[in-house]
């Protein structure tokens, strides 16, 4: 087998030199005198209904779009202030509005504004004076011909009345505007919720105290998320409905995994005593100190014990006994990564667990134990999540990764019996930054439990899967329970830390990046199958750790690193071996970045996009300029492309996604590719954001592989031709990198 390779060398970086210019109505569009002046009812009836309502200071406002849109196709000047003004500042929400048509989903974007009664006016003013430029100039409908003569012939008539720039962006605006509406809340309350309302400016307990709900400062999770009784959430919606941007029921219900016989085995319960092994953090249930590798867990609670009962203790100490001691009683599972140290903590009861302790819990544990790298999750709800928001425990999680450089292994959750057949994951397994693992048969076909993914109708979790057992005497998993019992279990709580085990030895005992590491498990899951399952996710990880950091001999596998800072980061400097003028490889990539995420925005959670192109360098005619052919055919942002719908963006080049997988399919025919004059690859990512701020300067880690079509080892030659690019080549020697990590967990004794 090859070792995997590191390179590293000189990224280039650039900022967005692409012209702004003013665009106008897309091919074959329209808008019409009556769409305009429908629109201007609807803004006079939202004024009307706010006239009265003194409780906030501005105006929430719904802004239903034809389709889902890009950031470009947002409002441009509608529902701002004044004409420099972007009105992008202004959103607090987004969700999609599905419907379906011949059996086809379709979806449309909702943005919630929160503006001023001048802006609306100011609307109302800007759409009416374009309704009597139409009706004057254009015979009540203006066409792409129009807009198009008017920009680049500047034939236009009402220079006098509006400058065309503006008169250009309120017909874009129109056009790609179904309506205006109102924040309506239909949602009936039955039991105490975790509310988070929309941000208004105001301090949110005067806020509702305004209501007359006084909340105590212990129930405010966030700025504008909190705790609320029945009898206060009824009273928020007869009072504000308009402010509830999102609620979920506080107690979860736990997705309980099954357990089957169980039989003593004390006469094999031994372990080694634990000395410098890298230490997982775990959350879950409570932990067992009866147990035969109690020496190897710090178990740390903070309820009173003498209120818990056997049940509490099961599933957090079978999660940790994977963990530290997993191959033992799976010998057929053995992973090569060794043993583990555990530090646990007990949070939550078999059965039940409050949303709202969770996020408490959750933030002290991870900011006071910041030498913990890597965490595992097994707690999951029983309700599926929300198709327009992330749950606020997920969130949590997602703040934590991006805040503190540390990692999220989360059990993609169960269903029962009589769940119904397609039931969407529960929290916090929509996670986007965590590695989501769902569960299969020793057979790799997904188990009857799984439950499935997307979060936000778009975004792929779970990420992969791995062998959690099923209902059968001979496809069990074996944990070691409280009463230092074997014990057959099945389930995603006892997939998941089998991830962990290997996540933690590529973070602790590589050296590796949590980037590297998300990558290179959901590179060695996918292979070469260019297919995501919603079930299965990305694929099945392999059972043992060699597989994931090593490739077959015919594969070079390389790991590139670099930071974000500005719109492109680049190279075009990247030598792949030729044979007799082609390269005879299959080529794939798999990027991934921890991007800042905002729950506020609903489904435009991720805040920022990471594009990735990778392919042969090819001398641009058009451009006169090197451009990449990606092995994906991404021809977004290229000159004279029509850019696809935002639909299809997201479809077929995963956009927004923190996850990038692009793969060359394998086909039985031999086609060595065409070798162009500059005899390069190249990689670009480009950086966008949904707000105008200050760039995040992100982290992001690619997993490259080439796969020789004819099963030769080309892999000495490209450690040559990397080096005489001036690339230094490192390979990934497992055998010195874990004596350099227990080098440096020798603990010195000074005399």
């Amino acid at each position: 087998m090859n070792n995997i390779l590191q390179l590293k060398g000189e990224f280039k970086s650039r900022s967005n030199v692409a012209a702004g210019g003013l665009n106008g109505l897309p091919p074959g569009g329209s808008v019409k005198v009556i769409h305009i002046n429908k629109l201007k009812q609807q803004l006079l009836n939202i004024l009307e209904y706010w006239e009265s309502i003194e409780i906030i200071n501005n105006v929430l406002i719904n802004v239903k779009h034809i389709r889902v849109i890009p950031k470009s196709n947002r409002l441009r000047i509608l529902l701002s202030s004044k004409d420099s003004e972007s009105p992008n500042k202004f959103i607090k929400g987004a969700k999609f509005e599905s419907s379906y048509s011949d059996n086809k989903k379709q979806q449309k974007h909702i943005f919630t504004y929160y503006v001023s009664r001048d802006s609306i006016k100011r609307t109302i003013h800007l759409i009416e004076t374009a309704a009597t430029i139409i009706t004057k100039y254009y015979n009540g409908e203006i066409t792409t011909n129009h807009t198009d003569n008017i920009i680049k012939n500047h034939i236009y008539n009402a220079q006098d009345i509006i400058p065309y720039t503006k008169f250009i962006k309120v017909i874009l605006d129109c056009y790609y505007t179904e309506s205006f509406g109102l924040v309506d809340n239909s949602k009936d309350y039955t039991e105490e919720s975790i509310v988070t309302i929309y941000d208004t400016e105001q301090n949110t307990s005067a806020l509702m105290a305004n209501i007359g709900i006084n909340i105590a400062p212990w129930n405010i999770i966030n700025d504008n998320t909190m705790k609320l009784s029945l009898i206060e959430l009824k009273k928020l919606k007869e009072k504000a409905p308009y402010l509830i941007s999102m609620s979920v029921s506080d107690l979860s219900k736990l997705s309980i995994e099954d357990y089957g016989d169980s039989s003593n085995t004390e006469e094999n319960n031994m372990i080694a005593k634990p000395m410098n092994e890298p230490v997982i953090g775990v959350i879950d249930t409570h932990f067992s100190k009866s147990v035969y590798f109690k020496d190897c867990v710090e178990y740390i609670t903070e309820m009173d014990e003498d209120t818990l009962n056997e049940e509490d203790y099961m599933h957090g100490t079978a999660v940790s006994s994977i963990i530290v001691d997993g191959p033992k009683g799976n010998s057929d599972l053995e992973d090569g990564c060794g043993n583990f140290r555990v530090r646990h903590f007990g949070i939550a009861r078999h059965g039940a667990l409050s949303s709202f302790e969770f996020m408490k819990q959750i933030r002290n544990i991870i900011q006071n134990n910041l030498d913990i790298k890597v965490w595992n999750l097994s707690l999951g709800s029983r309700l599926e999540i929300n198709e327009n928001y992330i749950s606020p425990e997920a969130a949590e999680i997602d703040k934590l990764q991006f805040e503190f450089d540390v990692i999220f292994i989360i059990s993609g959750t169960n269903k029962i019996n009589d769940d119904k057949i397609d039931m969407k994951i529960g929290s916090p397994a929509d996670s986007l930054n965590s590695i989501v693992v769902n569960s299969v048969t020793r057979q790799n076909e997904a188990v009857s439990y799984a439950r499935q993914g997307p979060v936000l109708s778009f975004f792929n979790k779970p990420d992969v899967s791995y062998y959690g057992g099923k209902n059968n005497r001979s496809d069990y998993i074996i944990v070691c329970d409280k009463d230092n019992f074997s014990r057959n279990v099945y389930g995603t709580s006892f997939a998941a830390p089998w991830i962990t085990r290997k996540v933690a030895y590529m973070i602790y005992k590589l050296g590796l990046s949590r980037e590297v590491a998300k990558a290179l498990i959901i590179d060695s899951a996918m292979g070469w199958n260019n297919r995501y399952d919603k079930k299965i996710g990305y694929g099945i990880v392999p059972k043992h750790i060699k597989d994931i950091i090593h490739s077959p001999d015919d594969e070079i596998k390389f790991i590139l690193t670099g930071i974000a800072e500005e719109y492109e980061t680049y190279t075009y400097d990247l030598p792949v071996p030729i044979n007799n003028d082609k390269y005879p490889f299959w080529a794939k990539a798999v990027m991934v970045y921890f991007p800042v995420c905002d729950r506020n925005q609903g489904v435009d959670y991720t805040t920022t996009e990471m594009e990735l192109k990778f392919g042969r360098v090819k001398y641009n005619d058009k451009t006169n300029k090197d451009s990449i052919q990606d092995i994906n055919n991404n021809k977004q942002d290229e000159v004279d492309i029509s850019n696809p719908y935002e639909e299809d963006a997201r479809r077929l080049y995963r956009k927004w996604d923190n996850v990038k997988a692009l793969v060359e399919k394998i086909t039985n025919r031999i086609s060595p590719r065409k070798v162009f004059s500059g005899k390069m690859w190249g990689i670009s990512v480009k950086t966008k954001e949904r707000v105008a701020k200050e760039r995040d300067k992100l982290k992001f880690a690619i997993v490259i592989t080439l796969k020789e079509m004819m099963g030769k080892n080309r892999i000495e030659e490209f450690i040559a031709q990397c080096s005489a690019r001036g690339w230094l080549v490192t390979e990934l020697n497992v055998e010195k990198q874990i004596t350099i990590f227990n080098k440096a967990e020798e603990t010195i004794e000074l005399e």
